[in-house]
């Protein structure tokens, strides 16, 4: 009995391969033929020679969207709060959802009420503009002596002291400019900019291999007319895409992720050009 039952099996799975792979079930199966061209501004159009197309059942953009969801970008507010800084200029941060402190668009943000209540941004500036005598910096009258023999006066001239300072930065603004030389020791810019940094390596990494490994179809090479040719491909939809690799045409970067249906037994046709490309990002343009 367990003879004929194993017989029985065999016999099932051998009429399953054929069922497989009759001709009927390759006769299915149909082809898809290009042409990729590209021009440069104001250039004529030419052929895309000896690139490489993958045939995707997916998206090649959604499949990156996939990826960047996966890789959640750094908090910004947590990173801030693990600094070793000031309170007073952790506000400043969360407030402006700003990290960085050097260069023209960090001094613009500052606002004199920001240089006289952060105690990072006070003494960088007052160490640029204090010794500065010959643009009239104010000069304290306040005297050490004075906060232990009499605490009110101290009080009083220090306040005045700071009235003119603030009064001094209001009338000279020029004098915020530069200060961000001072905050080198404190700036945590460059420690964000590797945090963010590490994660888009890793989403550009990903996004690729994800691609190949897991949606890939087929995968062909353009000749020197830049045609290509799939061919046995099963029906369904599918996704003409360069990856992120672009060509190069003059100062034109076009890449493709163009979509394309595939009936049963049919041959599908695309053209590919500046038209149908992908949109370069900010990031990607020459």
């Amino acid at each position: 009995m367990a003879g004929m039952k194993s017989a029985a099996l065999a016999a099932a799975l051998l009429v399953v391969t054929i069922v497989a792979s009759s001709p009927r079930a390759t006769a299915q199966n149909g082809s898809i033929e290009f042409t990729a061209h590209a021009a440069p501004t104001g250039g004529l159009e030419e052929p895309i020679r000896g690139f490489p197309f993958y045939l995707l059942s997916k998206s090649y953009e959604v499949i990156g969207r996939e990826v960047e969801a996966a890789y959640p970008p750094p908090d910004k507010n947590v990173f801030i709060d693990n600094l070793e800084v000031s309170k007073e200029l952790k506000g400043w941060m969360k407030k402006n959802q700003w990290i960085s402190l050097s260069g023209e668009e960090f001094t613009h943000k500052l606002k004199v009420a920001d240089i006289m209540d952060v105690p990072e941004f006070f003494k960088a500036y007052m160490d640029r503009n204090s010794g500065d005598q010959s643009v009239g910096f104010p000069k304290t009258k306040a005297k050490l002596s004075d906060k232990t023999k009499d605490p009110a006066k101290f009080d009083r001239l220090t306040a005045e002291y700071m009235d003119a300072i603030r009064h001094f930065i209001t009338q000279n603004p020029q004098g915020i400019d530069g200060i961000d030389l001072g905050l080198a020791d404190a700036n945590p810019g460059p420690k964000w900019d590797a945090l963010v940094g590490k994660r888009v390596s890793e989403i550009r990494r990903r996004i690729p291999h994800l691609a190949q490994s897991k949606y890939l179809v087929a995968r062909t090479v353009t000749n020197l007319d830049g045609q290509g040719f799939l061919r046995g491909i099963p029906p369904g939809n599918y996704w003409l895409s360069t990856l992120d690799v672009t060509a190069v045409v003059g100062d034109a970067r076009p890449r493709w992720d163009v979509p394309v249906t595939l009936r049963p037994g049919e041959t599908a046709h695309l053209a590919l050009s500046n038209v149908n490309a992908v949109p370069p990002s900010p990031s990607s343009a020459p």
